[in-house]
């Protein structure tokens, strides 16, 4: 017996330790808007707070997010804090809300900047579009490895007549990236409106990767716009909501997350996570 133990701790000292991992959102969560009837935030909180739950998400990056939103997410699971930016530099209307994981993430420094010519000045837009947008970001301490990250979360113009203005604003992130230290994970989520066979992914891409197309696993439709319909999220093309990072990561799964309770969605978006190994 003796020997079987000593054994079984020569195997286990020499066996690898599991990686670390940790699992990321992009979710457009849908403002809430009283003509979307039963679709309306107060009528579908309960399957959008269902679906964190489930997911359980290390850091989630929220667009059209509106106040009450964050509150009644945090006050319905309080192991989460946000915080965030609005459009405007003040509190109304969408913010760019990240959630993340007291137990987790340290905040250690946050801030925004907008997607237009002038950055730094708030509710600033430029190449026509016809809403602010802008994009908040965190520098978080990750307790469990002892190491930092960067977590940025945004949201692109969203007019068919706005690909320009898509394409200067992901050149707008990419100026960003540059001031970063390259040896600090970076994280990007959002929805773009979008897809990946476009100028605006291609800039981004050029120096980060996207989770869904590293995914050792991918599960769920590649699109992720379906107006509370349901169905494939309008295929490859309207795969608008992405996960970006760089980063020594793998990407273990990709997930477009499709729950649903009844006819009703969290969403009009669907959510979708990727969940890295760390190093």
């Amino acid at each position: 017996m003796r020997a079987f133990l000593a054994f079984c701790l020569a195997v286990a000292f020499t066996l690898p330790m599991a990686a670390e991992t940790l699992k990321v959102m992009a979710y457009n969560i849908r403002y809430p808007e009283k003509r979307d009837g039963v679709n309306y935030w107060d009528e579908r909180r309960p399957v959008a707070i269902e679906m964190l739950r489930r997911a359980a998400p290390d850091l989630i990056g929220t667009q059209e997010l509106f106040f009450r939103q964050g509150e009644d997410i945090v006050t319905a699971l309080p192991e989460y804090v946000w915080l965030g930016t609005a459009r405007y530099g003040i509190h109304t209307n969408e913010y760019m809300g990240i959630f993340f994981r007291k137990d987790r993430f340290e905040l250690l420094q946050m801030g925004q900047f907008w997607l237009s010519e002038t950055p730094d000045v708030p509710g600033s837009m430029s190449w026509n579009v016809n809403l602010p947008r802008l994009a908040t970001w965190v520098r978080l301490l990750d307790k469990r490895t002892g190491k930092p990250l960067y977590f940025i979360d945004t949201h692109f113009a969203h007019r068919g007549e706005d690909a320009d203005a898509r394409a200067k604003s992901a050149q707008v992130i990419t100026k960003f990236l540059a001031t970063l230290p390259a040896d600090i994970p970076v994280l990007l989520v959002g929805d773009f409106n979008t897809g990946p066979d476009t100028e605006a992914h291609r800039a981004i891409t050029a120096s980060m990767k996207d989770a869904w197309l590293a995914a050792k696993q991918r599960k769920g439709p590649e699109g992720t716009f379906h107006g509370f319909r349901g169905g494939d999220g309008g295929g490859p093309s309207r795969r608008i909501d992405w996960v970006l990072f760089r980063a020594p990561f793998t990407v273990i799964e990709a997930e477009t997350i499709v729950m649903r309770q009844g006819d009703q969605y969290p969403s009009d978006h669907y959510p979708v996570m990727a969940t890295f190994a760390l190093p």
